[in-house]
Formats: structure tokens, C-alpha cells, sequence
């Protein structure tokens, strides 16, 4: 079986190819009229969806040596994301689906992230997920195949939120997450910011208060004429995130006596959170599955995978499938 990948939840567009066993291609075109925004802007992230997606998936099928007629089903996100994005991958996955009389099936975005671990292996299960991106930061413990329940999140930001926001205080640019992560190397770890909610029975995570207090002290800072140095409050604020992260899944494995961790989401294309997991996995024995930094972020690749796994169980979306913005992974 050969299944059609459709992203277009955020600021991202993007198609992909897969079969059985192989990632046929993947390509993703990244909206960059929001970065001078310091954010996505909703309409104009839909209206260059539009523009792009059909070439998008043009491109797919050339770089899969592929036809529309080769294609066995179709997958597309249809939540959690920008409505108005949302809406065009949908639209074109349907009406696609009904011209070539394939089966389609709608993906939640989250257990996308998920699966993009499945694009490149095996899943080992059970396992402990941590989902970290601009939008979410989840643990969720996974059963067996398609059976998740959320053990903690975030109760404000989410970490990719905080990159971002850390980043426009110290005018580092947008995306954040890279930028902030570029100006650490060059810092040291010396500011101790606050690592919120750090109780051993408590799996949810705050970020809020952190960002509050890179701003505080960069205000603090200035006021008292000193020199900013945004490499040190960079390397500081990714540091606090990074102990958070690493230790809340941590205790997470311990309480649901699991030895497999999958990763996934944006944020963990940094770095220094990566190296942080491999090391401490690979000290404690935990089988840490964590896809290449291309299937972190948003991509279809992802989407095509979670597809191509649910409709050889025989699922199917009906065509009345709208899109839920706010959609949860317990429902999707």
C-alpha cells in the first residue's frame, strides 16, 4: 500500500509518500512571510497553503517516481491547528480521495508526532511519549498501538512557546527554538532560573513562569546599565528547560515502569536536548526512540506513516470528517 501524506496544520506545508516498509519522499515548504511578524499569522498562513500545496504534492509524487493512479489511500491532519490551514489539506485530501475512489483517513497532528518514530523503525511498546513542540509539550503513556493516555502537560506555555518567547525578549529572531538554541553555544549556563513544578508526583509542566523570569532579568539587567549577555541567558533558559524535560520524563518512566521513552515534536531537533536524553537513556538502560531532526518538526512524512498504519486496519474517515482545531489526543 502506497498512502499520500497531507500537512497543513500550522505554517508548514507539506506532502509525503510512503509503503509497507519506506519513505517514498518528503517535502515541506516553511512559510516565511510570519517571520516578520515574530509569529504565524493565521490568513496568511492559510492563503499560501493554497498556493502551495498542489505543487507541493506534485513534487511528492516526481521525487517517489510516482503517479496519482500509484496512490492507495490518502492521510491528512485535520487537528489540532489553524482552522483556516487545516480546511485546505482537508479539502484537497477529499477531493482527491473521491476523483481516484481511494480511501482517506484523518490524523490527529499529535500522534503524527508520535509515529514520525515509526518512519524510520519499530516502536517497541509500551512506552512513554514526550511530545514537545510550539503548541504542546505532553507525556503520554502508550499501551499498545493507537491507545494513548495523557499522564501531564503543560498548565500554561508550552516549551516551544517559551523558545519563542525568550527569543523575541532577547530580539534573537523567529522561530525561536533555533535561534536560542544557536546564541547557547556560545554562552554559559550561569543564570538560575526557576525549574517550575518539581515534585516527584507531579508529571504536568509550567513554563510560564520562566519566561517571566528571562524577562525579568534581562529588564532587571538593563535598568541597571549592565551589559546583556543573550548568549549566557540562552544557554541558562535552555538549560532550565532541558532539566525540566529530561526529569519529568524520567520520573514518568519510573512510575509507569517502562522501559521504552519515544521523543517527538519540534523541540527536540535541539541539540543539547538531545544529547541530554541520549546520555541519561543510555546510563539508565531506557530504549529512547527519537526521530531524525527533519521529522521533528511539522512534516507529512509523519501523517502518511500514522495513515498507512491505520488504514491497513481498515479504518476510514467519511467525507462529513471536519476539521477540530482544539482536538485532544484521547479523542483523535
Amino acid at each position: 500500500m502506497i498512502v499520500l501524506g497531507i500537512e497543513t496544520s500550522c505554517d508548514e506545508t507539506g506532502a509525503a509518500l510512503v509503503d509497507n516498509q519506506h519513505l517514498l519522499s518528503n517535502v515541506l515548504a516553511t512559510q516565511a512571510i510570519h517571520e516578520e511578524y515574530g509569529g504565524v499569522v493565521p490568513e496568511f498562513a492559510s492563503r499560501a497553503h493554497i498556493k502551495q500545496l498542489v505543487p507541493i504534492i506534485k513534487m511528492a509524487l516526481q521525487k517517489a517516481d510516482r503517479s496519482l493512479q500509484d496512490i492507495d489511500g490518502i492521510a491528512v491532519t485535520f487537528g489540532p491547528g489553524l482552522a483556516g490551514s487545516l480546511l485546505v489539506g482537508l479539502c484537497q485530501a477529499k477531493g482527491m480521495a473521491q476523483s481516484l475512489n481511494i480511501p482517506w483517513i484523518g490524523i490527529n497532528h499529535l500522534e503524527g508526532h508520535i509515529l514520525a518514530n515509526a518512519v524510520e523503525g519499530e516502536l517497541s511498546f509500551p512506552f512513554i511519549a514526550l511530545v514537545a513542540s510550539g503548541g504542546h509539550t505532553l507525556l503520554i503513556y502508550a499501551r499498545e498501538p493507537h491507545s494513548y493516555q495523557i499522564i501531564g502537560q503543560t498548565i500554561d506555555d508550552a516549551a516551544g512557546e517559551a523558545f519563542d518567547k525568550v527569543a523575541k525578549v532577547l530580539h534573537l529572531g523567529y522561530p525561536g527554538g533555533p535561534h536560542v538554541e544557536k546564541a547557547a553555544r556560545n554562552g554559559e549556563p550561569n543564570i538560575d532560573f526557576p525549574r517550575a513544578l518539581w515534585e516527584k508526583n507531579n508529571l504536568n509542566f509550567s513554563f510560564s513562569g520562566l519566561k517571566t523570569s528571562v524577562l525579568y532579568h534581562v529588564q532587571k539587567t538593563s535598568k541597571q546599565d549592565k551589559e546583556i549577555s543573550a548568549s549566557d541567558v540562552a544557554a541558562s533558559f535552555q538549560a532550565a528547560v532541558v532539566d525540566v524535560l529530561l526529569q519529568k520524563v524520567f520520573w514518568a518512566l519510573e512510575e509507569w515502569k517502562c522501559t521504552n521513552l519515544v521523543l517527538a515534536g519540534g523541540v527536540i531537533r535541539n541539540s543539547a536536548l538531545r544529547s541530554a536524553f541520549e546520555n541519561k537513556c543510555d546510563k539508565k538502560n531506557i530504549n529512547l526512540m527519537i526521530p531524525s531532526p527533519v521529522l521533528c518538526t511539522d512534516n507529512a512524512a509523519m501523517i502518511a506513516r500514522a495513515g498507512h498504519m491505520r488504514l491497513t486496519r481498515g479504518e476510514q474517515s467519511p467525507l462529513s470528517l471536519d476539521v477540530v482545531p482544539n482536538l485532544s489526543l484521547n479523542t483523535g
